[in-house]
Parts: structure tokens; sequence; C-alpha cells
């Protein structure tokens, strides 16, 4: 059974080019989400394995999702996404409970080394 991932971005282009590189890997999008609010209801919705997370957008911020994330789930793999320069967003979002953190532009190899990481602990 493949892994079930929800991806958060509010940019939809970026949510369409990390759901090509994962499920080219075989594993499931079960959802898709352009905000934090709405990640933290699909969270709730689809129970995914593994969330990729962007920490600027629009509503509530990547790092305020996580932490309402974990509130649910303890337990909840979340991979952080990050443009340049956005390194204390970054760590304040690991202290927060996200277990990687993905730098943009994305790069394939990147992505599927955080995903296989996170999920194989």
């Amino acid at each position: 059974m493949s892994k079930k991932i929800l991806i958060v971005d509010d940019a939809s282009f970026m949510r369409m080019m990390i759901k090509n590189i994962v499920t080219k890997a075989g594993f499931e999008v079960v959802a898709e989400a352009e905000n934090g609010a709405v990640a933290v209801e699909m969270y709730k919705k689809h129970n995914p394995d593994l969330v990729t997370m962007d920490i600027t957008m629009p509503e509530m911020d990547g790092i305020q999702a996580v932490k309402a994330i974990r509130q649910i789930d303890p337990n909840a793999n979340i991979i952080m996404c990050s443009a340049m320069g956005q390194q204390s967003m970054v760590m304040e979002a690991i202290q927060a409970g996200a277990k990687d953190f993905i730098v943009k532009p994305f790069q394939q190899d990147r992505i599927l080394q955080a995903v296989e990481r996170v999920l194989n602990r």
C-alpha cells in the first residue's frame, strides 16, 4: 500500500511540482491545501502519512499549521518547504515538530530523499 501525502503550498504550480515528483516515485497524494487552515482540515479528514508544508502562506502560515497538526497527531510526519533566506523560520518549524526541510527551488532527489528518510524512521 502506497504512503499517503498531503501537499501544502499557496502556489498551485509548487503543489503540482511536488505532486509530480512524489507520484512518479509511487506515493499517493490524498489532498492538497493552499494555506495552513485548509491543511489542518485536510489532515483531519485524510490522516496522511506525510505532509509537505510551505512556510509562508496566507491565513495560517506553515509554522502555525505544524503546531496545530501536531496537537491533533503528535507523531505527524511533516517536511517544511522554504525559500532561501528563511533559515530562522525553518528552525522555528523544526522546534514546532517538523522532521525535515527542503529548500526551493526544489530538486527532485532532495524531495524524495527527505520523504523516504522521514517515512522510514
